[in-house]
């Protein structure tokens, strides 16, 4: 079985709600990610997908320590990051670096390209300023740009080759797992093959671990090895991409999988329209979060939650449709 490089256990962020008045402490928050666990092995790709709002971004950051969680463990190698100082964090993320959604906003417009891929090298003490220099031709290659590339600013590139001068950036240090936040989705779809394909090639050469976020489930599906489906901060299923798409369990997932686009006229498809909208992550609703809007929620979705369990060998599922067995379960906790 594969090595897990990274594990997470209980993750939870909860942003505080400020009071309406200034000497009143308000008790609300934000459940962005609420008990999330999962592991991701060296080598693959781990897609994570779901609505907008659902905690995928949170989750990232929260793996990366860009904010620290509220509560649960995030294992590198086995060490929790959580518990780790400003030091010895800084240190920790030359090998979990990010991508970031935006081109156009990950670069800062007063530098030049050489400039900020070294940018990385520097801030670690990395080399000296020669073989800074050397590193930042290597990379521009790896990536597939040019030499002269380097003299020249961002505003002067198209979004998919800001896009691989960010992928450049996240490869200087030499990361094991590079985490990234919709990398594709602000680019023209002939542009997003060609960096979906640079990634892959990427991984093989490198030897690198993904963790994939992403809306798009067709871009999922052809680069992820597993995939996590995420509803309202929580993981509802997880599994290799076999399995969730050719057999999806959750109503969730099976509600996602058919927004996907029919591939020919002729596909037979049965769209699942979800009612009402997604419930308020600062009063999330008792028992299972999704069960204001599945079809086929019973009495115990609404009082029990459901713990995320292994279905026959295959997948995980979070679902009580799936896994009736609810005799370890507490109403309040979902486990004894």
């Amino acid at each position: 079985m594969a090595e897990a490089i990274i594990k997470v256990e209980n993750l939870k962020k909860h942003f505080p709600i400020k009071a309406a008045l200034p000497f009143k402490k308000s008790e609300q928050a934000v459940k962005a990610v609420d008990g999330v666990s999962f592991e991701v092995f060296r080598g693959e790709t781990l897609g994570i997908v779901g609505e907008s709002g659902c905690g995928k971004s949170t989750m990232a950051r929260l793996i990366n320590q860009l904010i620290r969680p509220t509560e649960g463990k995030v294992l590198f190698n086995g060490k929790d990051l959580a518990l780790m100082g400003t030091k010895e964090i800084r240190s920790s993320r030359k090998n979990i670096q990010m991508v970031f959604q935006n081109p156009y906003a990950s670069l800062d417009p007063r530098k030049s390209i050489g400039d900020l891929i070294a940018e990385p090298l520097e801030i670690h003490h990395v080399g000296n300023k020669k073989m800074q220099k050397e590193r930042v031709l290597e990379l521009l290659d790896v990536v597939g740009l040019s030499s002269y590339h380097a003299n020249r600013y961002p505003h002067e590139f198209s979004g998919g080759q800001r896009q691989r001068i960010n992928i450049a950036r996240a490869l200087a240090l030499n990361p094991d797992v590079i985490i990234c936040d919709e990398p594709v989705s602000a680019l023209d779809v002939s542009v997003q093959a060609q960096v979906i394909n640079l990634l892959k090639d990427l991984q093989k050469q490198f030897n690198l671990t993904y963790i994939f976020i992403s809306h798009d489930l067709n871009v999922v599906r052809y680069i992820c090895d597993r995939i996590a489906v995420m509803y309202l901060g929580k993981i509802v299923e997880v599994g290799n991409y076999n399995e969730i798409y050719q057999e999806p369990l959750h109503p969730y997932t099976k509600a996602l999988l058919s927004a996907i686009p029919k591939e020919s006229p002729y596909e037979s498809k049965e769209r699942i329209l979800l009612k009402g909208d997604v419930p308020s992550p600062v009063n999330p609703p008792s028992g299972c979060s999704f069960h204001q809007r599945c079809p086929m929620a019973m009495d115990i979705c609404k009082r029990v939650v459901p713990r995320l369990e292994q279905h026959d060998g295959k997948q995980k599922v979070a679902c009580h449709l799936v896994n009736p067995d609810h005799s370890f379960h507490n109403e309040e906790s979902g486990i004894i």
